[in-house]
């Protein structure tokens, strides 16, 4: 098939209208229940108070926004798919937000912008001092401002909506790949985003991993789960293939979110079993660099060592191949002295590259057929005496 055949094809699997819709027109598709903004999504966005402002201050001042993008359901509602943040700020600042529970959100109270210093502490309507709330005409004056909407109608092909929402979400975006992530999950699969997030605040994952605040505000736990779903079992001959990892991670889990025979069992077994042995054993040492010369582990969390010890461990558990534990600690320390770990696990080395060496690596590890150089080592010393005692 040429470059314009696919072009073409493509195009007609997706297809498209828009219009402008004045404010007003929004405000009531949403309090109609017309208009599906996602609240779970609020949590991944993370507009501070003085963006919010600068977004009421742009209607205000009349600059035009950019689109918004929204898919048409089968049942009519339009799925928001990009200006979440724009559309709820708008809501928050009407006072008519509602959260995940359908509790109204607390009403957006202005400060003071570079154009309009008098909107310090300004509300959309505050009875108890008129003074603070926005005249019957500037009320009018946002409500008939319009922001264009541009719409993924439900004729078009099913994945549509989601690969428009990554494209949209990705790159200049504020949020994290897999906070992009969540919430194509949570159009995919809802309960499918509950579980992994419930998976994530297993108490054994948590204590080994022991990620900063940080990491958990962009979701960095929740990516270390689905990580540990798709690549603990995937086939050797697989890995190479992997390519890009984050984009690896977002087909597959979309993958996952439409296959309705997935076993969450199995795989939840796994992962629990797998912690559980690495808290008993490492505890919060288990991602973390050992120091040769100190004896003792030092820094942070390191994803390269997770890919090593967590997925090692697991594809041997799940393989009844499993070393004693008592053995899991010193073959975790070893790979420091390893060049097959060191060599790849630098910070110039990709994902993409890495992934190929360590995954088998960390299963050849904790496999119990594999002999350690300490094992090696005492064997040898074992031979020596063996025949000195036969010499004597």
């Amino acid at each position: 098939m040429s470059l314009i055949d696919q072009i073409n094809n493509k195009r007609r699997e997706i297809k498209t209208d828009g219009y402008p819709i004045s404010i007003g027109e929004w405000i009531s598709m949403y309090e109609n229940n017309e208009l599906d903004i996602h609240p779970e999504f609020q949590r991944f966005y993370r507009w501070s108070h003085s963006q919010k402002t600068s977004l009421i201050e742009s209607i205000l001042l009349g600059i035009p926004l950019p689109p918004i993008f929204v898919s048409q359901r089968n049942d009519g509602v339009w799925d928001v798919v990009d200006g979440l943040q724009r559309l709820s700020t708008i809501f928050q600042f009407v006072g008519i937000l509602k959260d995940e529970s359908g509790n109204k959100v607390e009403p957006l109270i202005l400060e003071k912008t570079k154009y309009l210093p008098d909107l310090q502490d300004v509300q959309w309507e505050n009875k108890s001092s008129p003074s603070h709330s926005l005249t019957k005409d500037m009320q009018l004056l946002v409500k008939r401002s319009k922001i264009s909407a541009s719409i993924v109608l439900r004729e078009s092909d099913e994945s549509a909506k989601y690969d428009l929402f990554q494209r949209l979400n990705t790159g200049g975006s504020q949020l994290s790949p897999q906070e992009v992530r969540n919430c194509l999950l949570v159009m995919l699969n809802k309960p499918l985003f509950e579980w992994l997030k419930d998976l994530s605040h297993n108490e054994a994952f948590t204590s080994t991993t022991t990620l900063s605040d940080r990491p958990i505000e962009e979701s960095y736990d929740l990516e270390l789960a689905l990580r540990f779903l798709l690549l603990a079992l995937i086939p050797e001959s697989h890995i190479k293939s992997v390519g890009d990892v984050g984009a690896f991670l977002t087909d597959k889990m979309t993958e996952v979110a439409q296959n309705k025979q997935y076993d969450k069992n199995s795989i939840k077994n796994l992962f629990e079993q797998t912690f559980k042995v690495l808290d008993e054993v490492l505890c919060d040492d288990a991602f973390k660099r050992f120091n040769n010369n100190k004896n003792r582990h030092e820094g942070g969390f390191l994803v390269s060592l997770y890919e090593v010890i967590a997925l090692g461990v697991a594809f041997n558990i799940d393989n009844n191949t499993l070393c004693d534990k008592s053995d899991i600690l010193s073959r975790a320390r070893s790979v420091w002295g390893d060049t097959n770990f060191t060599n790849w696990s630098g910070a110039g080395v990709t994902a993409t590259r890495r992934l190929p060496k360590l995954i088998p690596y960390g299963r050849k590890l904790f496999n119990i057929n594999t002999e350690t150089k300490d094992q090696a080592n005492n064997k040898k010393s074992a031979t020596s005496k063996t025949k000195k005692n036969q010499i004597s």
